[in-house]
């Protein structure tokens, strides 16, 4: 068997997914050097090292304090960290299932509102389509958050609140790829809910959502989005695989997050797990090994994924 080194460096022959090119105003309304640094910050965030997207993020705080941007940042790096330590296999799939809900929660809930209210007292004085796709993300940040401690009523209401901001976005620019993201996940997510979270919409009157168009919106984002074509991209693969079975398309999408960030162990794991969903075993191997020999700086995200790689190769070995 070739070794895991092979395996990656192989990898990262294969296509790449870059962030749009910096111009001198970007799509989003960020200055050339802001919108490098936010990509260079994502970019440290998804080689699995948040505490370095989150530093950067601050950064870009004390420069812009009254920008939603930098606050966005941080909380995004915060709930990658999040994800990572609540990662567990259940159903057959590793995902970040659910978790309790903790007292550092507050700081991550604050953290996003503190860029809802900027993004908001913003269009509050002249509305344009970028403060309304931060508003949006900031609401969809707090909806993760909300729906991984199992609180359905906020997962609905920010939600909603977020696909009201994304819609008056693509309003006033139809190429607003980020906000894509955001709406595709709305779409593809209100069209597969549960029996108790559908009869939650109908009670609250939430609006509904069309998967096939969800997943069109995701797609295009994957292009076209500045901030969050890893997010679209990651989000489709995952809810290929959860909610539609759909293993092959769902590695194929992930395989280019896998070659991009060869060092995010949930990308190695979450693509290990849908090889073996294949009955692929020696590529699923290969993946779970890569995510045990990745050195993660938090020590609980840490455990939890040398736990979930080592039950994941036993089982291949049934």
């Amino acid at each position: 068997m070739k070794s895991i080194a092979l395996l990656l460096a192989l990898a990262l022959l294969s296509s790449t997914i870059p962030f749009r090119a910096a111009e001198a105003e970007s799509q989003l309304g960020l200055t050339a050097d802001v919108l490098q640094q936010s990509h260079e910050a994502l970019d440290r965030i998804f080689h699995a090292h948040p505490e370095d997207g989150a530093r950067i993020a601050r950064d870009i705080q004390t420069r812009m304090p009254d920008h939603p941007i930098g606050y966005l940042l941080e909380t995004e790096a915060d709930w990658w960290r999040i994800y990572c330590q609540s990662l567990s296999l259940r159903y057959g799939f590793i995902d970040a299932w659910s978790r309790p809900k903790l007292k550092e929660d507050d700081a991550y809930f604050a953290m996003a509102n503190r860029a809802i209210e900027l993004a908001e007292a913003q269009i509050a004085k002249q509305e344009t389509a970028p403060m309304h796709v931060y508003a949006g993300m900031g609401y969809g940040l707090e909806a993760r958050l909300h729906g991984l401690r199992g609180d359905h009523l906020a997962v609905a209401r920010t939600g909603v609140k977020g696909r009201e901001h994304f819609l008056r976005a693509l309003a006033l620019d139809p190429q607003m790829g980020d906000a894509l993201t955001g709406l595709g996940l709305y779409n593809y997510l209100a069209d597969v809910l549960s029996g108790f979270a559908k009869m939650l919409r109908f009670f609250m009157g939430i609006p509904g959502g069309n998967k096939q168009k969800g997943i069109q919106q995701l797609e295009t984002a994957m292009n076209t989005a500045e901030l969050t074509p890893v997010e679209a991209r990651f989000y489709l693969a995952r809810n290929l695989r959860n909610f539609d079975e759909q293993y092959e398309r769902a590695a194929e999408l992930m395989q280019p997050l896998v070659a991009e960030y060869p060092d995010n162990p949930v990308f190695q794991l979450l693509l290990g797990n849908m090889y073996a969903k294949l009955s692929r075993k020696e590529p699923a191997a290969l993946h779970f090994r890569a995510a045990q020999q990745i050195h993660v700086n938090d020590a609980e995200s840490s455990s939890r994924v040398q736990r979930l790689a080592t039950v994941s190769l036993a089982q291949l070995q049934r």
